[in-house]
């Protein structure tokens, strides 16, 4: 079963450009490196040889799973986002109940998360908690270290 990415159109451009790297200058580099080490002498004994080759199977497994995620991605447009509820894209204030500490969260696609930048995966334990709920809320989210209450605050783009 394959995963629904739902980003925006402007992440969709990012990972097709990426792509569109990895199959052209990526794979220009590669041949040229196993080029290069084809022309040393005897393959059985040449580690450049087997090292460009093993670097050809890592790029080109990369571009097909990039491949696969762009096959299971879909485009929301934010001005279509139900702000009555926490969902995909939409930006979340919460409080943690037991430091009474607030965080503002932006749930997205596991490929986008970058918790440095507070943008957390809706695949994640607290991802999946937020969604679907509505501000003033409680969520109940099962973690590694316990069980962490949040009240949902403010939902917004």
């Amino acid at each position: 079963m394959s995963v629904v990415n739902y980003v925006t159109k402007e992440s969709l451009e990012q990972m097709r450009g990426e792509l569109t790297e990895l199959k052209t200058a990526g794979r220009s580099e590669i041949a040229q490196a196993i080029s290069e080490a084809r022309e040393k002498g005897d393959l059985k004994e040449n580690a450049e040889y087997d090292a460009a080759k093993e670097a050809q199977g890592l790029h080109e497994a990369k571009i097909a799973k990039l491949e696969t995620i762009l096959a299971n991605t879909r485009v929301i447009d934010t001005k279509d986002l139900d702000l009555s509820k926490v969902s995909v894209l939409s930006k979340v204030m919460i409080t943690n109940m037991k430091t009474k500490k607030k965080v503002e969260y932006h749930l997205v696609s596991e490929k986008e998360a970058d918790l440095k930048l507070g943008k957390i995966s809706v695949t994640s334990p607290i991802g999946k908690g937020l969604l679907g709920k509505a501000i003033g809320e409680i969520a109940e989210i099962q973690v590694p270290a316990g069980t962490l209450k949040f009240r949902i605050e403010e939902i917004s783009i």
